[in-house]
C-alpha cells in the first residue's frame, strides 16, 4: 500500500509541475504579445521616425521572441 501511495504522490507532483510549466509558458507568450502590440502602436505613432524611436522596443521584442514561446510539458519530463 505504501508503494502505491508514493507512486500516486509522485504522479500528482509531476502533473502539477507540467501544469505550472505550461501556465508559465503561456504567461510569457502573452507578455510577448503585449510587447508586439506596443511595437505596432509605436510604429504607427512615430511614422517615418519609427526606426530611431522604436528601436529599443523592437530589440526587446526580438530578445523575448527567442525564449517566450509555448513549450509543452515534454521539455520538463526529459
Amino acid at each position: 500500500m505504501a508503494v502505491d501511495e508514493v507512486r500516486v504522490a509522485e504522479l500528482k507532483e509531476k502533473l502539477q509541475q507540467r501544469e505550472d510549466h505550461i501556465k508559465e509558458s503561456w504567461v510569457k507568450t502573452m507578455e510577448l504579445r503585449l510587447v508586439r502590440d506596443e511595437l505596432g502602436k509605436c510604429h504607427k505613432a512615430e511614422g517615418v521616425n519609427h526606426y530611431e524611436n522604436c528601436r529599443w522596443l523592437s530589440e526587446k521584442y526580438l530578445a523575448m521572441l527567442k525564449y517566450n514561446r509555448v513549450r509543452g510539458y515534454k521539455n520538463i519530463d526529459v
